[in-house]
């Protein structure tokens, strides 16, 4: 916890200021018993009136002071805390935008989810009770003890007595509790992924009847979360009556050995009431420091949590030194290039070589598992080759900053993505800078115009989180238009067409043709897609295969020259031979 006290910086300021009032507020309060003491024995035994006032009027004096010092330092600790949360939560956010996806692998969404909210959270509460409670136990421990010692220094044997066995107490249940509260988290996560997986797959548990099924998954990891809790609310159930009883009995043994020195004379009965009120301020701070005790194993053990996110280096990093293109904007090159995923036996790619110039349609195709979207992965450095190189303009884009990188390509995600607001910010999402007129036209381009018109609000209607309320032709129409609206100089297709309609495919293909063929003449284009109809115009067509590169050349090419492209070809015309390309045999 100590390395993210780092971020309280800021806030050094209010820290002092916490510090002193919580300093103020303790002198005041043990100054109160003495007054107390002064008002029994001077003013209450001797009948002096006036003098009760007076020491009245100081203890309202000092009460009044203490509750305005604790006030503003607990106004001023809570704004602490909630700016420390609030930069931790930036940082995290930081971290976790710079990570390549093989961090996000390694990490999982449900646990960072958890560390970016409950974790930072509990941190946050600790940090606003350490500098109210942490602070004021100690000060109110060591001035009660010597207040108390002010009074009666033989009566304070007890404490002798009482101490030892109260922090031994405190450190038994801390001890007995800690390991659970290092498994708090983790079982938290386990909540946050079962839950996500089952709100983000709603439609598919309903679709196979796996309701039961899924509850049964939650009802486990909740019941584990909570046996868990159970466990060590057994175990803190035994401090606050524990805490009590050494009180008590340490209350009795004060007044049983008091009345005895009062009986003697070598004490006044101002004085034992000062000692009994001193006796509850020492006691009532270790029950302060046991709270601490419940609170910051939890804590640590979540900013131990948030620092593994912190102190993960993402593998995809910016060169010390970067380089931007001086000339031939948007020619791409994979040069010997051979990538792997972390734990796989097999390569995804290897030694992939060949080249897209501006104004050409580079296709990739090939089955299930080839490498093609890894290899257009590799292009906005999502990951990085493993041997071999990938050039932009004939520059490394390792050697690149990774926003110059990508602000040369527009990038249509197999899997469709839109984001919460309205039609118009989805595609500007692309290109913030994009008018009105580019909007629509990128729309246009992409066949998004047919729904868009059709609905009430037009290109102000609201899209709802994730775009559950468009369907999954709309979501890539609109991915496709947002990628267009950027302008880009790589335009990058992966697999963007799957959900369309043969007639929409058609249209849409052949609107991108004009365009690329007008005001985005100089564009590279790349596409991944399965069907052959949508690759066989291109300029150049890349076969995969177990992420080797099997075949390169025209669709007329490669049916004379690749037995896999001739497979692929006559595996979606089979049995249709009107519609077979020319020189395809269904």
């Amino acid at each position: 916890m100590l390395k993210l006290f780092r971020f309280l910086k800021p806030y050094w300021g209010m820290i002092a200021a916490v510090l002193v009032l919580v300093f103020l507020q303790t002198l005041a309060d043990l100054f109160l018993p003495t007054l107390m003491s002064d008002v029994i024995d001077k003013g209450v035994m001797n009948g002096d009136t006036a003098l009760i006032l007076r020491l009245g009027g100081r203890m309202l004096l000092f009460a009044g002071g203490g509750v305005i010092c604790a006030v503003v330092a607990s106004f001023l600790s809570s704004k602490t805390s909630m700016g420390f949360g609030r930069i931790i939560r930036n940082k995290v956010f930081e971290k976790v935008e710079s990570f390549s996806l093989h961090e996000f692998d390694k990490f999982g969404t449900a646990t960072l989810i958890t560390r970016s909210t409950n974790d930072i959270t509990q941190v946050q509460m600790v940090t606003m009770i350490i500098m109210r409670m942490m602070v004021a136990a100690p000060m109110m421990a060591v001035g009660g003890i010597i207040m108390a010692m002010s009074k009666d220094k033989p009566l304070t044997l007890v404490f002798v007595v009482a101490l030892p066995v109260l922090i031994g107490a405190i450190s038994l249940m801390a001890v007995k509790g800690l390991p659970f509260f290092r498994v708090i988290q983790t079982k938290i996560d386990r909540i946050n992924l079962v839950l996500r997986e089952r709100l983000t797959g709603i439609r598919v548990i309903r679709a196979f009847n796996r309701v039961a099924h899924e509850k049964a998954r939650f009802e486990e990891a909740n019941a584990d979360l909570t046996r868990n809790y159970i466990k060590i609310n057994r175990i803190m159930a035994f401090l606050m009556p524990t805490l009590m009883l050494i009180m008590n009995f340490t209350t009795l043994a004060i007044l049983w050995f008091g009345i005895k020195r009062i009986d003697s004379g070598s004490m006044e009965m101002g004085s034992l009431i000062a000692f009994t009120q001193y006796a509850f301020q020492i006691l009532f701070s270790m029950v302060m420091v046991s709270m601490m005790f419940i609170m910051v194993p939890r804590a640590q053990a979540a900013a131990v949590r948030i620092n593994e996110v912190l102190g993960t280096e993402p593998e995809i990093t910016d060169a010390a030194e970067t380089r931007t293109a001086e000339n031939r904007h948007g020619y791409l090159e994979f040069r010997n290039v051979s990538f792997s995923y972390h734990g796989a036996e097999q390569p995804a790619l290897d030694d992939i070589s060949f080249t897209a110039s501006p104004g050409e349609v580079t296709a990739i195709i090939g089955g299930t598992g080839a490498g093609k979207s890894s290899m257009l992965n590799l292009i906005p450095r999502f990951y990085d080759v493993e041997s071999g190189a990938v050039l932009i303009d004939g520059v490394d884009v390792r050697e690149m900053s990774q926003e110059y990188l990508r602000s040369k390509i527009g990038f249509v995600p197999q899997k469709a993505v839109l984001f919460s607001g309205t039609i118009t910010d989805n595609i500007r999402f692309g290109n913030g800078k994009a008018s009105g007129e580019e909007i629509t036209a990128a729309a246009e381009t992409a066949q998004a115009m047919e729904f868009i018109s059709s609905m009430d609000l037009g290109f102000d209607h609201e899209i709802s989180q994730g775009g559950t309320n468009v369907s999954g032709g709309q979501k890539q129409r609109l991915s496709i238009a947002r990628a267009l609206a950027r302008k880009p100089e790589i335009l990058i297709f992966d697999d963007s067409f799957s959900a369309l309609d043969f007639k929409t495919d058609s249209r849409l293909r052949g609107a991108l043709k004009k365009l690329l063929n007008t005001e985005m003449k100089d564009v590279t284009v790349l596409i991944v897609a399965q069907r052959v109809g949508t690759v066989m115009d291109a300029d150049r067509i890349i076969v995969l295969d177990d992420g080797r590169i099997s075949g390169t050349g025209t669709h007329e090419e490669l049916l004379h020259s690749c037995q896999i492209y001739r497979e692929i070809v006559s595996s979606q015309f089979a049995g249709d031979a009107a519609a077979a390309p020319k020189g395809v045999t269904a």
